[in-house]
């Protein structure tokens, strides 16, 4: 007799149809568009300035009016989903995207420019948490795993390619020729929406019941937030006005729109949500993420700007291993997760993340593309790792009808977070740098023994071209090329207070990432 008892059937994967596959891939490339153009034009900023005969105070709005419309239209989207449907909220998103690319290429002015940005923003903004819903919602749960794999995919190599490729084309052909960059995906892009999302009915009457106190505040909070984090650093925080009247309008418009959304029983973002266990520690630690990912593609490019005098192209060039290495980690992290868990993997992700910004706490003169290239390439593996395995243990147990508000929400904690995680490493770089000069500065003085001789050392270089040549007129021939040598050890002593800003920055950023191994561990398995 046979005793072998027969297991449990393996769970059968429903088949997915082509149209399925289309529409998840088109809403893919519509995230990576909307994510890459964040960064696209970082590394033509002063090009684009020069051009439109704009200050530098005007050209940092081409970056912040993009982010400002973005991050309001994010959590918007599930709500305007389920008024006008995915397919027309997606058509016009990528149509308005494609138009305002062309009208910031054709931008005569700094002001159009600027305009221009913000509506590409608001139709943009959209396409980030639209493919993460498409994702969950019409692919079964056997095949989330590789749908957030193409999700990361979209994200994370936006970010890489952005500098890359506008750094590129701005030295080969123009800046314009980053935005035009943007038309034939978005093409392809209508054509897939149109061909395979299928048409759902409008219900204008959601709009009668609509919670406008509730988008207005929250439109007001998040505007004051982003403004108040990209202009505070330039105007001295709260030593000016103009960054007081943003903090408080930021205080109370979000505590206002929190109390409102809480308070109404059809809110048109659910935050209710950050109360089940899985979802809302899986945001907390999505906001962490997001502010030292963007944190550090923000710090890597300055340091090499700063310390090591890199051109547009040479740190786009730098940032491609980041980019390869998490495409293919994206798409290798479901079978990890099959092999393990999910929980397992988010964990192992952030203690990657974290062990690649602590191999750039020691930074030095000679740490150039040896020490940093490395460091990206393991941060990369341990991001794609997180991306994936996060967005798959956030919407585990979520109701169908509540996925719109979680992706809407998921992505705007993400983008917030790195909001304020720009801002603060960028604060960081700049208060420690200047703690770190003045430490250094109380051991070179002129009154050093060492600092004497090495003074002297140096006028006599600059007076005759070598340390061991004889003085010729004595120290009178010397004494004018004194200051040069002064200069010369004052601008080392910025150079080795900046690598110690930048080596404070990220340790911080690891220690970051290190916490959220410890809260990874709190997640529940399904």
């Amino acid at each position: 007799m046979n005793s072998k008892v027969a297991g449990p059937p393996s769970p059968v994967v429903p088949e997915i149809s082509l149209r399925t596959w289309v529409a998840v891939l088109g809403s893919v490339v519509g995230c990576f568009m909307a994510g890459m153009n964040v960064h696209v034009t970082n590394a033509a900023l002063p090009d684009v300035r020069g051009s439109l005969g704009a200050t530098f105070e005007e050209g940092s709005w081409i970056t912040t009016a993009y982010l400002v419309a973005e991050i309001i239209i994010i959590p918007m989207t599930g709500w305007l989903v389920s008024i006008f449907s995915m397919r027309r909220v997606m058509v016009v998103g990528t149509a308005g995207f494609v138009v305002f690319s062309i009208a910031c290429s054709l931008a005569p002015n700094i002001q159009t420019m600027i305009l221009a940005r913000a509506l590409q923003g608001a139709f943009g903004g959209v396409l980030i948490p639209l493919s993460f819903q498409l994702i969950v919602t019409e692919l079964p749960a056997a095949r989330h795993p590789l749908g957030m794999a193409l999700f990361a995919v979209a994200n994370n190599v936006a970010q890489a390619a952005g500098p890359s490729l506008g750094g590129w084309l701005a030295d080969v052909f123009s800046w314009r020729w980053i935005f035009y960059l943007q038309v034939p995906p978005g093409v392809l892009l209508l054509a897939a929406i149109g061909w395979s999302v299928r048409p759902r009915p409008v219900e204008l009457r959601r709009l009668r019941q609509g919670d406008w106190w509730g988008m207005a505040t929250m439109a007001v909070g998040l505007s004051a937030l982003q403004i108040l984090l990209e202009e505070g650093e330039r105007y001295d925080w709260f030593a000016s006005p103009a960054i007081v009247y943003c903090a408080c309008a930021t205080v109370v418009s979000l505590a206002a729109f929190v109390l409102i959304e809480l308070r109404r029983e059809h809110p048109f973002i659910n935050l209710r949500l950050l109360g089940r266990y899985n979802f809302g520690i899986a945001s907390l630690m999505q906001f962490t993420f997001g502010a030292v990912v963007f944190g550090v593609v923000f710090l890597v490019p300055n340091y090499f700007s700063e310390i090591h005098d890199y051109n547009a192209r040479q740190i786009g060039l730098l940032m491609i291993p980041y980019g390869l290495v998490q495409f293919v980690m994206s798409f290798a992290t479901p079978r990890l997760m099959r092999w393990t868990s999910a929980r397992t993997v988010i964990v192992a992700g952030f203690l990657i993340t974290g062990l690649g910004c602590l191999m750039n706490v020691s930074l030095n003169i000679d740490a150039a593309a040896n020490v940093i290239v490395p460091s990206l390439v393991v941060r990369g593996i341990g991001q794609s790792l997180v991306v994936v395995a996060l967005g798959v243990m956030a919407v585990q147990g979520l109701e169908k009808a509540e996925i719109g508000s979680a992706s809407g929400l998921f992505s705007m904690v993400r983008n917030v977070g790195g909001a304020i995680g720009i801002a603060l490493f960028s604060q960081v770089v700049v208060d420690r740098g200047k703690f770190h000069a003045q430490r250094i500065g109380e051991s070179v003085t002129l009154f050093a023994q060492a600092t004497q001789e090495r003074l002297a050392a140096l006028g006599n270089v600059f007076a005759h071209g070598g340390v061991g040549s004889p003085p010729m007129g004595g120290d009178a021939a010397v004494q004018p090329f004194f200051s040069q040598a002064v200069g010369l050890v004052a601008r080392l002593v910025q150079r080795d207070a900046l690598l110690l800003s930048y080596s404070d920055a990220f340790l911080l950023a690891g220690v970051a990432m290190m916490a959220c191994v410890l809260v990874g561990l709190c997640l529940r398995r399904r």
